[in-house]
């Protein structure tokens, strides 16, 4: 099967649509990120009718529509008091765009502006990381994925070096250049 990515704008300040109605119930402003393992837990929303701050699970979710999300009904957005188990990720306010992202040679690689998602997993799948002016005209944007990833703080993210020197000699042979 073939992972579905949505980026960030797909999936932040979206109408969440309920299924029985067929019209908005909530929009899901942002992302409950998970940082320990890249997850998205559920979104933080506002309810459409009380401007109340409600929370969308992302087990509740049906699907990724044009129009939104989908769910099934207006009652599977939850109170946050009422989730015990998200509370530290609530508490932590973990935003994931706007890190600095360093590797493992505390090398600045530059910042996260944009993610991309498994709709299935719900797992954050790629970083895409804005370099220096200096760097960007030469390189452009870099995509990370997370299998790079070393470690993630509530400052940067730490990822493998990713620049690997090769030396001409050893180029050559591989291209089939004498």
């Amino acid at each position: 099967m073939v992972a579905m990515l949505q980026l960030t704008k797909n999936i932040t300040n979206v109408p969440i649509m309920s299924l029985r109605t067929g019209g908005k119930v909530a929009t899901a402003d942002k992302p409950l990120i998970n940082p320990n393992n890249l997850k998205i837990e559920g979104w933080l929303c506002t309810d459409h009718f009380s401007k109340k701050r409600l929370i969308l699970l992302a087990q509740d979710v049906r699907d990724f529509v044009p129009q939104g999300i989908a769910v099934n009904d207006y009652d599977v957005l939850s109170e946050p008091d009422e989730l015990i188990r998200l509370k530290e990720v609530l508490e932590l306010e973990f935003e994931l765009v706007g890190k600095p992202v360093v590797t493992t040679h505390r090398r600045r690689v530059g910042k996260v502006n944009d993610y991309a998602v498994d709709v299935t997993s719900m797992m954050v799948h790629k970083l895409y990381v804005t370099r220096p002016l200096y760097k960007s005209l030469a390189h452009g944007q870099l995509s990370i994925d997370r299998t790079q990833i070393v470690e993630i703080t509530n400052r940067r993210v730490l990822v493998k070096d990713v620049d690997v020197k090769v030396g001409s000699q050893a180029v050559a042979p591989a291209l089939g250049i004498s």
